[in-house]
């Protein structure tokens, strides 16, 4: 048994293979039948978010290169190039970076909530899917119960902090009022959601929210005082909009160069200024080759990030020792539950070997022979037949000069050697 922990993250690889290392929604149950078909791999879960794509598994005997093969494969990419961002952890380490990532230790934004939710999801999907067992499916509720433990006891969730808010916090700095702007926010997921209930706080003027689904959109626009839009809509919107912030599970870039350009016309040339959190990325690159746009992406937030973070940075050693803790009590635990087979198939070979001994009894009771020879016989037999398999072994050891086996022997039955020696 081997738990291994894959993948690449915003610290090894940049947005340009991360966006094509990234799973869709509707790829994932079909990619975890595969990923367990294919590798050794007899449990599996996807974790895939704008800043990562990990591999969570269990497996006979650890095997992390078939699985990079597959990753690479799936995703048509070479295995070099893979292999050049990518990180592999087992055992012990594969264990605590699953509770540094659900903790928010791993992340861009020290301490972001949003991560658990999306490890929460990851799991929900590979039960879907069916790859999910007894064992990664232990490793997932203690990894979810030490991130609770961390959000509980330490000040590191304290302080909004997460890429929306780093997007807002940007904005702020370049425009000094933002109660005269106009947003334009393109997707209605939970990173939009945030970004919109951080501008509705700082008194941003107008926000549209642009989604494939009006539905869907004017929920979100209804929460904040927003407007709602399709994204067919955009073009029109984009001439009014300062601030622009997108966040979608699109697969191809939905807002190009030529409809900036064109807003840019109209608007008289006056900035816009641009988010693009979402991986793959939603606004074309070349849109950043424009004057008066002033284009960033998730990897663009880091030094807004690393200020708004000093916060947290002290609680950030003490989330390190609960995680420590999480870990050690996750192997016990999987340690004890190593040991209960075993107890279970001795104890299984005992009550054979006993309910033998009784029929065994039972048929001499019927052909009269005395209740005490009966007992005397049954307790000999029974000590007789579950001391010959260990007195075999034992032997066989000593032969081969496994003293250290023997020691342990010792030890298992606990027998005290003085008094062993006494009866001699």
């Amino acid at each position: 048994m081997a738990f291994i922990a894959l993948g690449i993250n915003h610290k090894t690889a940049s947005v340009d293979v991360r966006e094509r290392v990234a799973f869709t929604p509707e790829q994932l149950v079909e990619a975890l039948q595969q990923l367990c078909r294919i590798t050794p791999s007899r449990e599996a879960a996807i974790l895939s978010t704008c800043n990562r794509s990990e591999l969570y598994l269990e497996q006979d005997h650890p095997s992390a290169d078939e699985v990079l093969a597959w990753l690479a494969g799936y995703h048509n990419l070479s295995l070099e190039e893979l292999r050049a961002c990518a990180y592999v952890h087992q055992d012990d380490d594969a264990v605590r970076h699953m509770m540094r990532v659900a903790s928010g230790l791993d992340s861009m934004v020290l301490g972001e909530p949003q991560i658990l939710g999306q490890m929460k999801s990851a799991y929900a999907v590979a039960r879907e899917a069916g790859t999910v067992g007894p064992l990664l499916g232990r490793l997932f509720q203690a990894t979810f119960s030490t991130a609770k433990t961390v959000r509980t006891d330490t000040a590191i969730g304290e302080n909004p902090v997460s890429v929306a808010f780093a997007a807002v916090s940007l904005a702020r700095q370049i425009f000094s009022d933002l109660h005269r702007s106009q947003a334009l926010l393109i997707g209605a997921g939970e990173t939009i959601t945030l970004v919109a209930r951080h501008l509705h706080e700082q008194g941003v003027k107008r926000i549209v929210v642009a989604n494939r689904t009006l539905e869907r959109a004017s929920l979100l626009a209804e929460e904040f005082g927003a407007h709602a839009v399709l994204l067919a809509d955009m073009p029109q919107e984009l001439v009014n909009s300062d601030i622009v912030i997108s966040s979608t599970a699109s697969q191809l870039p939905i807002l190009g160069k030529g409809a900036v350009e064109r807003a840019l016309k109209q608007r008289r040339h006056k900035p816009i200024f641009m988010v693009d959190i979402a991986v793959p990325r939603d606004i074309e690159p070349e849109v950043g080759e424009l004057d008066d746009v002033y284009l960033y992406t998730v990897d663009d937030l880091h030094e807004v990030v690393a200020e708004n973070l000093k916060s947290r940075q002290g609680a950030a050693q003490a989330a390190e020792e609960l995680v420590g803790a999480g870990v050690e009590d996750f192997m016990q635990r999987l340690r004890e539950l190593a040991a209960v087979d075993v107890l279970r198939a001795y104890r299984q070979q005992a009550e054979r070997l006993r309910d033998e001994e009784v029929a065994k009894a039972q048929r001499m009771l019927q052909n009269g022979t005395s209740a005490d020879e009966v007992l005397a016989q049954l307790a000999r037999g029974l000590t007789n037949k579950l001391l010959h398999a260990p007195s075999v072994q034992l032997k066989k050891l000593s032969a081969d000069g496994r003293f250290d086996a023997l020691a342990v022997a010792q030890e298992l039955f606990a027998l005290d050697e003085g008094s062993d020696k006494s009866s001699q």
